[in-house]
């Protein structure tokens, strides 16, 4: 369990994917959802840099350092490491859920 400077545990009793939501929502205030993906579409190929796009409520983009953007998505990828990740995925900060960003409203609901 990750634990705060102070020592104690870090949101306990959470899952993983909950203290991660938790730790982004800190680091980028008022973000709800990160898409993450392993190209970025204004960098030509290879780009060795997941890219994220950062959302608010609203759906407005928020701009992020580059810093900051690409350590939400590695977290985001080590937290999942299954998921195939050829495929844009959304990280939902408000309920901790990743889905396929590349699907239909249709094939979501299967």
């Amino acid at each position: 369990m990750l634990a705060m400077p102070s020592g104690t545990p870090a949101c306990p009793g959470t899952s993983r994917r909950h203290r991660l939501a938790a730790q982004l929502a800190d680091m980028i205030s008022g973000a709800a959802t990160i898409r993450v993906s392993l190209t970025d579409p204004t960098q030509v190929w290879p780009h060795p840099h997941p890219h994220t796009v950062v959302r608010d409520e609203t759906g407005k983009t928020m701009e992020l350092g580059r810093t900051t953007s690409r350590v939400a998505a590695r977290w985001i990828l080590r937290v999942w490491p299954d998921e195939d990740w050829t495929r844009p995925h959304t990280f939902r900060l408000a309920d901790a859920t990743l889905t396929r960003s590349d699907l239909t409203a249709a094939e979501r609901g299967r």
